[in-house]
């Protein structure tokens, strides 16, 4: 009997408020009882247009926007409200990759410099945080000695492999990944998405893959789940959404979404299969 895996992260309910400053009293509601869960070593695309509230969503599993009501839980744990010191030890598990790759990284360190940092605050020797380095460039198909360049002097595609590459230093079990491919062209984001499925495969880490965009879904997630004025509007196996949506939105994005080739997509159909199958028989993680 196959085992049944715990989810790694589940958002219950969700309602997130900002504040408004000025004449207007009452706060806009940003997410709706927004309720979603991801399981270890899976991709869950989120899906929808600007405004929608799947960033924000994101940002509040990084305790980066306030729960105003329901709860996030991680590994059964309630992290919806944490304090800067169990946020900070918690983002040893949690991480994220932005959109733009290069204001978020230091323009004035070089590469070494960036990738060392996550390691050397939480005591790990200069040494084998030197090794780790190389061997995190080495995943994400930098060479050895991009770790001395500055991040100016690489392009695009280039900046978001070494924003990935920082996200992977402490071997974090999810990244949240918020628009990672948007700012990149065609080519580019076609290469960057399948470094995330290959390293994926090769961790067992898990994405929350924040997107615009349904092919962009379609490429890398597992399930997908569609976000619409702050309200999940469906969810499900990426094929089935991506391909025979039921609802009247999700099918508008669809319509804006490029078709792929028939036989990538039946190829990355069959990898998601075995990578699914191989996860299921491993059982739960830490087994």
């Amino acid at each position: 009997m196959t085992a049944v895996q715990e989810p790694l992260l589940v958002a219950d309910r969700v309602v997130v408020d900002y504040p408004v400053k000025g004449w207007r009293q009452q706060p806009i509601r940003v997410l709706r009882g927004v309720s979603l869960d991801i399981g270890p070593g899976e991709t869950v695309g989120l899906v929808g247009e600007s405004g929608s509230g799947k960033t924000t969503l994101g940002r509040a599993i990084l305790g980066l926007a306030p729960v105003t009501g329901g709860e996030i839980r991680f590994q059964d744990r309630d992290i919806s409200r944490l304090g800067k010191r169990e946020r900070r030890a918690l983002s040893k598990d949690i991480q994220v990759v932005f959109q733009d790759p290069y204001s978020s990284l230091n323009p004035a360190k070089t590469v070494e410099d960036i990738l060392t940092e996550p390691l050397l605050v939480t005591g790990t020797a200069r040494a084998e945080a030197g090794r780790r380095v190389r061997s995190l460039l080495d995943a994400v198909h930098l060479p050895v000695d991009a770790g001395q360049r500055l991040p100016r002097e690489f392009s695009g595609g280039q900046r978001q492999r070494i924003a990935i590459a920082r996200a992977l230093t402490r071997d974090p079990k999810l990244i949240v990944c918020d628009e990672p491919v948007s700012a990149l062209d065609l080519s580019t984001q076609s290469r960057v998405l399948d470094l995330f499925i290959e390293i994926q495969q090769r961790t067992g880490v898990a994405y929350l893959f924040i997107t615009h965009d349904l092919s962009v879904v379609r490429h890398v997630s597992h399930r997908v789940a569609v976000m619409y004025r702050g309200e999940l509007v469906e969810t499900g196996d990426a094929t089935r959404v991506t391909t025979t949506p039921e609802h009247a939105y999700t099918r508008r994005l669809l319509l804006a979404a490029p078709v792929p080739h028939p036989r990538r997509q039946a190829e990355r159909r069959a990898e998601r299969h075995r990578f699914l199958a191989a996860q299921a028989a491993a059982g739960p993680a830490g087994s």
